[in-house]
């Protein structure tokens, strides 16, 4: 019996060998406002539908109190925040998590192109629900350093 990766699963590894892609031409140092379009081109390039700079309503008692972009939503499964800065923050988790929450994506990925490796600015982070279900560890195979938060309400 063959198990099947979910589909998000296969997806965030298509995601990563693109901005593997992308680092590889560009290499570090330039500004997320230019790998951000590069990674477009190069997923749509492989066939994705990809929704740049998708709105997405902050509410509150039934009011709009906020309005978030995201970088990138990958198929409506996965939201892609780019980052071109010295070093990732958990400031950036708690952005992709919050991302995570009002879209019901199942999985985000944060990648960080100001790094000599590309695969060691990523981070793959998994919706609350999820984990806290126990049907998929906050954990990912593309980056082991990602741990459940003590309290997810903290972050968000």
């Amino acid at each position: 019996m063959s198990l099947q990766k979910p589909a998000h699963e296969q997806l965030t590894e298509t995601i990563i060998g693109s901005g593997i892609a992308v680092h590889v031409e560009t290499g570090p140092g330039l500004l997320e406002s230019i790998y951000l379009p590069c990674l477009v081109i190069e997923l749509r390039s492989r066939g994705l539908r990809v929704e740049t700079e998708r709105s997405v309503p902050v509410r509150y008692r039934g009011l709009t109190i906020a309005h978030y972009r995201i970088d990138l939503v990958v198929e409506d499964l996965v939201v892609v925040e780019v980052k071109a800065v010295k070093a990732l923050d958990p400031v950036h988790q708690a952005q992709v998590i919050t991302y995570l929450k009002l879209t019901g994506c199942p999985v985000g990925l944060l990648m960080n192109f100001n790094v000599p490796l590309l695969t060691n600015g990523i981070r793959r982070v998994v919706h609350p629900s999820l984990y806290h279900a126990g049907n998929e560890s906050p954990q990912s195979s593309e980056n082991a350093s990602l741990r459940k938060p003590d309290n997810p309400r903290d972050v968000t």
